[in-house]
């Protein structure tokens, strides 16, 4: 078995390990912690690999790894077999390049005008990444010089070969210097792949991943088109929707994770989030707290999950599509378990169709879109919840004192169905009617230097207490019910803080928040002085 390996232990530059962070990767994937440390050795390797595990990285971390950008001269060359791939190849690179302005990538393709590429071509690059026929055309033109080519890399071979472009490859392979390391991904090995790798490689390390099996037809998979901007609401939308007993949601970053769990927490939801940077206490006390189902929604990422193993897990939610195909199927396993029955939903945005059309291909599996939850279904669906315990409650009896109660209403100017109508109301709506009534009307705090509409308040609790402004949104919020996002301008001190409230909540969260606590300190509230701090 593979022993898994973290970024840390490959030892990086401390600007591409930043960006590999930025990224979003946690630890390596089998193919890149398979690869990178062959290739970081120097040596020639034969990957099979599929798209959508992250070969790109596996062969573009050690690449750049070696590139001596004082050097004005290409260094590395990616040969690919389309102009999609060598646009999608050249993004990645961007992304691990994000810190290392000095370093310049450059795809070079057909479909393009050929004068931009010369101009880059002729200001100095370090890496192209290129299709042959256009590398081909450069080299014809004596607008690319490949003698300074350390490492060449021939990525999907197989389709490369499949499209004709053998002879061009054999032709820019000889072109490259032959003190050189050669890389070959491909997803197959066909015969015509290995006499390449025999004529063109030395002594090369064959390495192979292939897709775990994907046998889970307990869990109903599906996935729904939206844009970032409105996942949150949609989420909370499918959540009350759906009304899951415990459910995962997958984050690619720890940031993610953290930030999305602050929103979902402020919205009223019972969640917290693990992510891998956590210490083992705190894993402990979330991961107690997930089985005991003191918290009924998990953010996690694909590392912290691991050790999750929760019988009565009945839904998944990919917030973010993941970015290693395998993770897929090892997310929407944890759900389904021990011959339970299990919903695996994905989130789309228009940027992640290529990513699902991978997993659908690979893991051998139709994922059918379903249409966005709205209000009107949440409404619908607890209408019908309500009514079935209704029935319930009815079947169990004992209703005889509550029946007078009724009978002595009705024989006033209010019928039963009224009556019924109107209690369903409250239950279903506790911000209408009579129940909205019982809120504080808005006070008059004065002049408190907050923005028109807002009151603001001064907290005893500030940065010695260890308190960020997650934890005031998601106590006032978790313990008002007010929405998070209608939370104001907050400012943390040492020893203080300041909050602004929307005047309609304030009265309420002054109310409720004298007996409250934040991060178990007494809030100390009151309302501040005109005069901002």
């Amino acid at each position: 078995m593979l022993q898994r390996i973290q970024f840390s232990d490959l030892h990086l530059g401390k600007e591409l390990g930043k960006a590999i962070e930025d990224m979003g990767f946690e630890e390596p994937s089998p193919i890149q912690a398979l690869a990178i440390p062959l290739i970081q050795a120097g040596r020639d390797v034969t990957a099979q690999a599929q798209t959508g595990t992250g070969k790109t990285a596996a062969f573009g971390i050690p690449i750049i790894g070696r590139i001596d950008p004082s050097r004005r001269s290409v260094q590395a060359i990616v040969l690919c077999p389309t102009r999609e791939l060598a646009i999608q190849i050249a993004e990645e690179f961007s992304n691990l390049l994000a810190h290392m302005p000095r370093i310049s990538v450059l795809p070079v393709y057909g479909g393009q005008p050929i004068e931009r590429q010369l101009r880059a071509l002729q200001a100095g690059v370090h890496i192209v990444i290129g299709t042959p026929g256009r590398v081909m055309d450069h080299l014809d033109r004596r607008t690319l010089r490949l003698e300074d080519v350390e490492t060449v890399v021939l990525d999907e071979a197989d389709q490369m070969l499949d499209m004709g472009f053998r002879d061009d490859i054999e032709l820019i392979l000889r072109k490259v210097p032959q003190k050189r390391q050669t890389l070959l991904f491909s997803a197959t090995m066909p015969k015509p792949i290995l006499e390449i790798s025999r004529q063109f490689q030395n002594k090369p390390e064959f390495v192979r991943v292939e897709y775990a099996e994907l046998t889970v037809p307990q869990i109903e998979q599906s996935y729904i088109e939206v844009r970032e901007r409105e996942k949150l609401d949609v989420l909370c939308r499918l959540i009350d929707l759906a009304d899951p007993n415990l459910a995962i949601i997958f984050c690619n970053t720890k940031r993610r994770a953290e930030e999305l769990s602050t929103k979902v927490r402020a919205r009223g939801y019972r969640a917290d989030e693990l992510h891998g940077d956590m210490k083992q206490s705190q894993r402990d006390r979330v991961m107690g707290g997930f089985r005991k189902g003191i918290i009924d929604i998990l953010i996690a990422t694909d590392v912290a999950a691991r050790g999750i193993d929760v019988d009565d897990v009945d839904m998944v939610i990919n917030y973010d599509i993941p970015q290693d195909v395998e993770y897929y199927v090892h997310r929407i396993g944890r759900t389904g378990r021990a011959g339970r029955s299990g919903r695996a939903i994905s989130f789309v945005t228009p940027k992640d169709f290529t990513k699902l059309r991978e997993i659908m291909h690979y893991a051998k599996i139709q994922i059918p879109r379903m249409p966005v939850p709205t209000q009107s279904d949440v409404a619908q669906t607890r209408t019908r919840q309500m009514i079935s315990r209704v029935r319930e409650t009815i079947e169990a009896g004992g209703l005889e004192p509550f029946v007078r109660i009724i009978e002595a209403e009705a024989e006033g100017d209010l019928s039963t169905i009224d009556i019924a109508a109107a209690l369903l109301k409250i239950q279903m709506d506790p911000g209408s009617g009579a129940a909205a009534g019982t809120t504080p009307e808005a006070v008059d705090f004065g002049d408190t230097g907050a923005e028109p509409g807002m009151v603001r308040f001064f907290l005893a609790v500030g940065r010695q207490h260890k308190v960020a402004p997650k934890d005031i949104v998601g106590a006032i919020a978790g313990e008002t019910g007010i929405p998070g996002k209608a939370i104001g301008a907050i400012r943390i001190l040492d020893n203080y803080s300041f909050v602004e409230i929307p005047k309609e909540h304030a009265n309420e969260v002054y109310t409720i928040m004298k007996e409250r606590t934040i991060r178990n300190q007494p809030t100390g509230i009151e309302p501040a002085s005109g005069t901002r701090a």
